[in-house]
């Protein structure tokens, strides 16, 4: 985010005169154009400044969005035990000896954990870890207890993030990466899971390509704090502009979504990863929920990681003031607890600012409206293509399952219908699918 820095630097440098510039007329100036242009840089410096102050504030890169920039990969040697279960993780849940090696660490102190990153790479570790000691053994024999090694410093880590202590999406997608090459750039072959589960390539592929969406969601997240600004000064150029960010960045989501088909197997996703993400509330596989040893005397019931814990997403309803109802906007408003606090506080706050949709039909402009019905459209498509990627990826290969016998590893049959996250997956799809076209201005 350097250059914010210098660009606005530099406009405020223009305006003072501190270049040495010199602006030479052929005629008499005229007065109210210089006016003019003065007032036209001093309100793009101040919508640079209000950005900058809306990223900070809600902890955004212009650059890359929701995602943590520059992820640490190492911790204080004092947390050395918890970093060679992480590194080791994919072997050990194979071989069936991680939960013997995880009975075997001490409880550790958070208390060296100092800065955000460290917290976030703590949480990170010990999220999957912790699946995976949950889900070592498959459907049939998941761990009912968490131990208190692995409980008690989640919870402490958890509380200071703002985070509940399982593995989320604000984990496994926007805290997981690292690149090759550091020099090189942020695609697909040049970068790498910090932890891994077992999957090989498709787990990777799975979770980068997340990654990657949310990735091409950053200038639509910039476009949608462009349209909140305008809307408080009625500026319908500005809105306008900020709306067309948004359709071009989802339809970038979507165009990105496809890469999923290259890298992940629908077998290996569904018979191997699933398992690995999934969380202990609606859930068949563990009904009563998980007992965190040292915490809490009796189990507690979490979601596991789900697409509808993109804060992202849930940025775009918000602005284009879609409003899911009944189970279905409950069940969102819960994922919101699984975001990053500073990100769920740009949802409620796009949720109140002034309504997008009033502001347009308060203005009769064919082009307003053609730029709103343009960006519902874009989030239609993505959500029609995210349909299509849950059929292939887990109703198809579950119904294959089904018909041949449940395997003893992996996931089996047990969430066929049910998502990670605890929804009734595709009725679920569906519903934000329909109620997201029906925000459509006619």
């Amino acid at each position: 985010m350097r250059y914010i820095y210098i660009y606005t630097e530099q406009i405020q440098q223009l305006i003072s005169g501190r270049h040495n510039h010199k602006v030479i007329y052929l005629s008499k100036p005229n007065s109210y154009s210089t006016q003019g242009t003065e007032k036209a840089e001093q309100m793009e410096t101040n919508s640079r400044e209000t950005l900058k102050a809306d990223f900070d504030a809600f902890d955004i890169s212009e650059e890359l969005g929701f995602l943590l920039e520059e992820p640490l990969t190492d911790l204080p040697d004092y947390y050395r035990v918890w970093l060679d279960l992480a590194n080791d993780l994919t072997h050990l849940i194979e071989s069936h000896k991680l939960r013997d090696r995880v009975h075997k660490i001490p409880v550790l102190s958070p208390n060296l954990l100092i800065d955000h990153r460290e917290l976030r790479l703590a949480h990170l570790v010990l999220g999957f870890i912790s699946m995976g000691y949950v889900w070592q053994e498959g459907q049939h024999a998941p761990a009912e207890i968490l131990p208190k090694a692995l409980a008690l410093p989640y919870w402490l880590v958890s509380r200071k993030l703002g985070l509940p202590p399982i593995l989320t999406y604000a984990d496994s997608v926007l805290a997981n990466w690292k690149l090759k090459d550091p020099t090189g750039d942020m695609e697909i072959g040049n970068m790498d899971l910090i932890v891994s589960f077992p999957g090989g390539e498709s787990c990777r592929g799975f979770f980068l390509v997340s990654l990657l969406v949310e990735m091409a969601a950053s200038s639509g997240v910039t476009g949608a704090l462009e349209v909140m600004n305008s809307l408080k000064t009625s500026d319908l150029s500005g809105v306008q502009k900020g709306l067309v960010k948004v359709t071009q960045s989802l339809k970038k989501m979507t165009e990105t979504f496809k890469l999923m088909h290259n890298h992940v197997d629908p077998t290996a996703f569904h018979g191997t990863l699933r398992i690995f993400v999934s969380g202990w509330r609606d859930n068949p596989m563990l009904p009563k929920g998980l007992l965190y040893e040292g915490v809490s005397d009796e189990p507690i019931f979490l979601s596991g990681g789900s697409a509808a814990q993109s804060s992202t997403i849930q940025c775009f309803d918000a602005l284009l003031c879609i409003q899911h109802e009944g189970d279905t906007g409950s069940f969102l408003t819960r994922m919101r607890e699984y975001m990053p606090p500073a990100h769920r506080q740009l949802i409620e706050t796009l949720s109140v600012c002034p309504s997008l949709r009033d502001f347009i039909l308060s203005h009769s402009s064919s082009d307003l409206c053609q730029a709103y019905n343009s960006c519902v459209s874009a989030l239609v498509d993505l959500r029609n293509y995210h349909l299509n990627a849950v059929t292939k990826y887990i109703v198809v290969p579950g119904n294959q399952a089904r018909a041949m016998g449940c395997p003893m590893r992996g996931v089996g049959i047990a969430l066929n219908s049910t998502g990670t996250g605890g929804s009734n997956l595709m009725l679920f799809l569906k519903g934000v699918r329909d109620t997201t076209k029906k925000a459509q201005i006619l």
